[in-house]
């Protein structure tokens, strides 16, 4: 692995540890997340972050490492950049619980301590 994609995934983690954060910050549940628009805002924006960071990411790198969804990830964020009015709010939400965790993990046994 190259050092950009080592940088890129650094960030990546780094975005998703804000996920996590914010969640447990603001003891948030499915419910609280829809009614709470500065969270969404903060979380929605974590996700476009990261988004934009898979972009960077060298296209060796997710070839070889291709169990990620990358090109669902790099959508999401388009999601979350072009229909944030008409945003689903469950979608975001488990994407939040679900996706983000599993990416960091994933991310962060690239990184070399």
């Amino acid at each position: 692995m190259n050092r950009r994609d080592e940088l890129v995934l650094r960030k990546i983690v780094k975005y998703a540890d804000e996920v996590k954060e914010t969640i447990c910050r603001f003891e948030l549940t499915s419910e609280k997340f829809a009614e709470d628009f500065v969270v969404r805002n903060a979380i929605s924006m974590c996700i476009l972050q990261i988004g934009e960071l898979v972009a960077k990411l060298s296209d060796e790198f997710k070839l070889t490492n291709d169990i990620m969804p990358w090109r669902e990830i790099k959508a999401m964020r388009n999601i979350a950049a072009h229909n944030y009015g008409e945003m689903d709010y469950d979608i975001l939400w488990e994407t939040a619980i679900s996706d983000i965790p599993s990416l960091r993990d994933y991310c962060n046994g690239f990184i070399s301590k």
